[in-house]
């Protein structure tokens, strides 16, 4: 196992690498963009996204990064050595910060938005309010997190 253990911090090292890109440009380009739209146009295009984004090759970086994360946090407490605080730390980012945020904020926004109707007040009011507001300061929460445990896991390989 523990031959094995620099290769698990590598993926890790590369799934929160993806995953901070990701959430990086939706936080620097495409929410900005999409909000220079009209409301009807940037709603369904938002809608569009997250019907296109929930493929086998997202959902294997995102939770798969997310399960390497878990295993990372126990193997640094069990394991030990230069790369514990690391492993720990990364980990801890990537499921709180990533995870976490992403299951209890960003989802249910995303929920709520697909169930309106693009061209309605309704929706147009959530677009306006909680949705470039909300959506993209939690956006804002998983890029952070998502380069904190990218550089932790870099760290961790570092170390081990």
């Amino acid at each position: 196992m523990a031959a094995f253990f620099p290769w698990l911090i590598f993926s890790a090292v590369i799934g929160a690498g993806l995953n901070a890109g990701l959430f990086f440009i939706f936080s620097v380009c495409i929410m900005g963009a999409l909000a220079r739209l009209p409301a009807e146009q940037g709603i369904a295009a938002m809608q569009a996204i997250n019907v296109v984004i929930l493929n086998p090759l997202f959902l294997l970086v995102f939770m798969g990064t997310a399960l390497l994360s878990l295993v990372l946090v126990a193997g640094g407490f069990i394991h030990g050595g230069p790369a514990r605080f690391y492993l720990v730390a990364g980990g801890l980012l990537f499921l709180g910060g990533v995870l976490a945020v992403t299951m209890a904020a960003n989802v249910p926004l995303n929920n709520t938005l697909e169930a309106l109707q693009p061209g309605s007040d309704e929706a147009a009011r959530l677009w306006s309010s909680a949705y470039l507001v909300d959506w993209v300061r939690w956006n804002h929460v998983r890029t952070l997190s998502s380069i904190g445990a990218f550089g932790c896991f870099v760290m961790a390989f570092r170390a081990a």
